[in-house]
């Protein structure tokens, strides 16, 4: 069943990509967190860099402190993978004209529907918990002793609107995600099957990373305003009334260019990730077929 296949496919990349990516996630997600005058306030260490952040961080709390956060994170990732491609092949397949084709436009159409729906089920609330995780490691006094610890505080300061806190801007950023990297990887993987004898349902290992790797730097420049409004609206120590107003407060106090604040380890991250979870999706389908 091809619609099954996609799940499969999609959760075993998703598991993989977010498995060996994440210290960039951890260091990206700081970098956004200390902006924040309130987390300043309440003590948060300032970094001066991603490379000052992953020599504290390893210097301070050895490898496991790189790799905090990352349940929530992995469980998320691969169930958020799962969704993404089942639903993109699936409305993919909806869109196509009559001659099979199916264009830019469409391809851009599918993936928004692909990263709306992963954001407003799975993303929002593993998103939650490793924003909160890792804002809990920058502060002087740790206040949990896990995962399972931070649901639980989450749950009862808020119940389970708590771990929806920010949904809108995860669904504005999965979206806008979904929307440019499927797009750019059909399209590039389009022209390089236009330009080579390479068969479609059996794209080698290679050349599937290196489209998924370009997919993700376009991607990466393109959704990071997205992305820092969406770490702001989850922490602990958010302070706005809406998305916009959050956006609005970040270029008024900190400049237009915060609004791209942790591009390095995100584009590091998503430069990765996009080659990983589309190589890995290509091989696992393969398999299934």
């Amino acid at each position: 069943d091809k619609a099954a296949h996609s799940l499969i496919a999609g959760t075993v990349a998703g598991a993989v990509e977010g498995a060996v990516t994440y210290p960039t996630e951890l260091v990206k997600t700081k970098m956004q967190l200390q902006g924040s005058q309130q987390y300043i306030a309440q003590g948060g260490h300032v970094y001066t860099g991603p490379i000052d952040c992953v020599s504290t961080t390893y210097r301070t709390q050895g490898i496991r402190g790189l790799y905090r956060g990352l349940p929530p994170m992995l469980i998320g990732n691969a169930a958020k993978a799962g969704v993404r491609f089942l639903t993109y092949d699936t409305v993919k397949e909806q869109l196509r004209a009559k001659d099979g084709t199916l264009s830019t436009t469409r391809m851009m159409a599918a993936g928004l529907c692909a990263g709306v729906i992963e954001g407003g089920t799975v993303v929002a609330p593993s998103e939650v918990i490793k924003t909160r995780l890792i804002h809990d490691q920058c502060m002087p006094n740790s206040q949990f002793r896990g995962t399972l610890d931070c649901i639980r505080s989450v749950m009862q300061a808020d119940g389970v609107k708590g771990l929806y806190r920010g949904v809108g801007p995860v669904m504005m950023r999965q979206g806008a995600n979904s929307c440019v990297r499927f797009a750019a990887y059909d399209s590039l993987k389009q022209l390089m099957l236009n330009r080579t004898r390479v068969d479609a349902k059996n794209i080698p290992f290679a050349y599937s990373f290196g489209l998924g790797m370009a997919a993700g730097i376009i991607t990466v420049y393109s959704t990071m305003p997205f992305d820092v409004v969406k770490t702001r609206m989850q922490s602990p120590a958010a302070e706005y009334s809406s998305s916009v107003q959050c956006a609005l407060r970040v270029i008024r106090t900190e400049g237009v260019r915060a609004l791209w604040k942790g591009a390095t380890p995100r584009l590091t991250r998503l430069m990765f990730s996009g080659a990983i979870v589309f190589a890995t999706y290509e091989q696992v389908m393969k398999v299934l077929r």
